[in-house]
C-alpha cells in the first residue's frame, strides 16, 4: 500500500520571499567646518526641515578676530599699492623728460606688480576666512527630517569628519532605498522596473509596492547573492528608515514546473526520480530536475 498525491501547479512557489533592509533616499552627517562654542542650535530629532534651513550657530571668536586682522592687513597692502601706483605713474612721466634713469622707472613699476600681487594674496586670504565664517551656520543640504543631534548649547565644537562627529544628521524619508540580496539563480528574473510587495514588523497586515531601481550587476562571492536596489514612496511617513522588510517578488513560473513534496523524490545511482501511478496500477520511475527547492 502506497500513499500518492496529485502534483500541483508551481503557484506559490514563484514567489521569492527576502529579507531588505529600508534606507533613507539621501542621508546627510553635517559635521562642523569651524571650531568654537555652539551658540543655538533650533531643530530636534524628528523637525521636519527645509533647503539652507539654518539648524545651529557655532561662536567663533578666534576666528572673527582673524577676519578682522586679514582685513585691516589687505587694507594696509591696498594703501601701499596705491601709493606705489601713483609713484610709478609719476617716474614714467619723469622718464618721458628724460629726467629719470629707465632702470629706475622699471623698479618703480616693479614695486608695484610686487604690492599688487601681495594685495592679491591677503584679498584670497580675507575671502578663505569669510568662507569659513559662513560655516560657523550649520544649514540643511535638502529637505528632510533631522534624525540625530549630537550636540548642545555651550558643547565646544571641533572641526571634525570622523565617524561619531557629525552635529545633526538630516535624512530624506519622502522616498526610501530597499537593498535586497537575490541570490544567484534569480537575477536573471529580477530586473529594473521589476515590482514588489514590501512589509514592515511595525505594520502588520500593510502592503506597500517598491519598484526595482538598479542592481550592482556582480555576485557578491562570500554569499552567492547580488545586491539589488529598490524604491518605495513613503511621502505619508509610515515607513522608518533602518529598520527589516520583508520583500517578494512574484516572479514568473516557469512552464511545465510542478510542485510535489520533498519525500516523493527518490536518490539513487540514476539521478534524481520520482515514483509515479502508471497505466495498470504499476509503479514507473521517471526522472526530474528540481527547479526550487523551497
Amino acid at each position: 500500500t502506497v500513499a500518492v498525491v496529485t502534483p500541483a501547479a508551481a503557484g506559490a512557489a514563484a514567489a521569492l520571499d527576502l529579507p531588505g533592509r529600508v534606507e533613507a533616499f539621501a542621508r546627510a552627517p553635517l559635521y562642523a567646518r569651524v571650531s568654537g562654542y555652539l551658540k543655538r542650535w533650533n531643530a530636534d530629532i524628528g523637525t521636519t526641515v527645509k533647503p539652507g534651513q539654518v539648524l545651529a550657530e557655532i561662536e567663533t571668536p578666534e576666528l572673527d578676530q582673524q577676519l578682522l586682522q586679514a582685513r585691516a592687513e589687505l587694507a594696509t597692502a591696498q594703501a601701499n599699492a596705491a601709493l606705489s601706483a601713483t609713484t610709478a605713474k609719476r617716474w614714467q612721466s619723469l622718464l618721458a623728460t628724460d629726467a629719470v634713469s629707465r632702470q629706475e622707472a622699471d623698479e618703480k613699476a616693479g614695486d608695484l606688480a610686487a604690492k599688487q600681487s601681495v594685495v592679491n594674496a591677503l584679498s584670497a586670504n580675507v575671502e578663505r576666512l569669510a568662507a569659513l565664517k559662513g560655516f560657523a551656520q550649520i544649514v540643511a543640504p535638502f529637505g528632510g527630517v533631522v534624525i540625530a543631534r549630537n550636540t548642545d548649547v555651550g558643547a565646544l565644537v571641533n572641526v571634525g569628519g570622523g565617524p561619531g562627529s557629525e552635529l545633526f544628521v538630516v535624512a530624506d524619508t519622502r522616498k526610501l532605498r530597499v537593498y535586497v540580496n537575490v541570490p544567484q539563480g534569480f537575477v536573471g528574473a529580477v530586473k529594473a522596473g521589476t515590482q514588489a510587495r514590501l512589509t514592515v514588523p511595525e505594520r502588520p497586515g500593510q502592503n506597500y509596492v517598491a519598484t526595482v531601481q538598479s542592481s550592482a550587476q556582480a555576485i557578491n562571492s562570500s554569499t552567492g547573492s547580488m545586491l539589488v536596489q529598490l524604491a518605495v514612496d513613503n511621502s505619508d511617513g509610515t515607513l522608518l528608515p533602518g529598520g527589516f522588510a520583508s520583500v517578494r517578488f512574484e516572479l514568473p513560473a516557469s512552464p511545465g514546473t510542478l510542485s510535489i513534496p520533498p519525500g516523493a523524490l527518490l536518490f539513487g545511482k540514476a539521478g534524481l526520480r520520482v515514483a509515479t501511478v502508471g497505466a495498470g496500477d504499476q509503479v514507473v520511475l521517471k526522472p526530474v530536475r528540481i527547479a526550487r527547492d523551497l
